[in-house]
């Protein structure tokens, strides 16, 4: 350092409001600026949290015998509850002679409920699908020797369900309980149309003029008997037929084989309407599944 570059340095020191930059620190930056927090008014941000949404309901405490309209639909069995949902908002329901379509709005089980125009009831419909095993039967008048076959869906629900159909105590396969007495009035007259199937077995081989005959239909006591299908099983005894036919009577099928000499062993259900016996054990039930119940109601 030179003697002009120190004496430039204190002069600099003793200029007015001249700094040394020696032993001090640089002032601090600047903070960055900014905006004021928005903040909304206390008014608005009450009104916002008790603004109601479209057609929603104001929430209240549901009391013990109240539910929601979406279930109560459901529970009728004419719709999930979210197809219950649209009808509401596109204003087909009413209660108690008052149109409603509030998301949320909750129903007694003494209101009126119209859906579409038609009466509604409450009580939540369930279906349930049981393998049926030997030795049980649909039936109460056949003695205490043979066991009813609801012993075997019993705790299964708190509702009264009734077997659709008769089976008598050789009969096995699909059994479907309900309480929707639209669906067992359904599944019971004479002229349906779903298919079932049954595995029959005889106590001798069909002979083949004999399938042919059934395959073309019967005439038994005056009646015409026709069947949808019939074959021999593969890699099965002749003695063991696949029969498809649309009537839920099991006495038909077994009228079918002996109006032509043969004795059957064992009547089989293999096929319901569309419902299988897939991971469903011999003597074990379940509950249908919502599509399930949705393919029943639209055959």
């Amino acid at each position: 350092m030179n003697k002009n570059e120190g004496g430039n340095r204190r002069n600099a020191s003793n200029r007015p409001g001249g700094k040394s930059s020696f032993g001090k620190s640089k002032p601090p930056l600047p903070k960055r600026a900014q905006g004021p927090k928005k903040t909304k008014p206390a008014a608005d941000s009450a009104a916002e949290k008790t603004e109601k949404k479209p057609n929603q309901a104001p929430k209240r405490q549901k009391a013990a015998d109240e539910m929601r309209l979406n279930k109560y639909i459901s529970n009728s069995g004419v719709c999930s509850r979210r197809d219950a949902d649209i009808y509401i908002q596109s204003g087909n329901v009413k209660v108690n002679g008052v149109t409603v379509t509030e998301m949320g709005y909750l129903v007694k089980a003494t209101d009126v409920v119209n859906f579409d125009g038609a009466l509604l009831t409450p009580e939540k419909k369930e279906y349930i699908l049981l393998n049926k095993p030997k030795n049980f039967t649909t039936s109460l008048d056949e003695g205490f020797e043979h066991r009813n076959v609801s012993e075997l869906v019993r705790g299964a629900t708190k509702a009264v369900l009734s077997p659709v159909g008769r089976m008598d105590k050789n009969t096995t396969g699909l059994l479907l309980f309900t309480n929707d007495t639209d669906m067992i009035r359904k599944f019971t007259i004479p002229n349906q149309k779903s298919s079932k199937i049954y595995q029959v077995s005889l106590d001798k081989n069909l002979k083949f003029e004999d399938l042919e005959k059934i395959g073309k239909g019967l005439m038994i006591d005056n009646h015409r008997v026709s069947v949808e299908e019939i074959s021999y099983i593969d890699d099965e005894p002749k003695s063991e037929i696949g029969l498809k036919l649309r009537t839920a009577n099991v006495k038909v099928v077994r009228h079918i084989f002996e109006h032509l000499g043969y004795d059957v062993l064992r009547i089989d259900r293999v096929v319901f309407a569309g419902l299988t016996k897939k991971n469903l054990p011999r003597g074990n039930w379940r509950f249908l599944t919502e599509q399930e119940i949705i393919n029943l109601k639209n055959i």
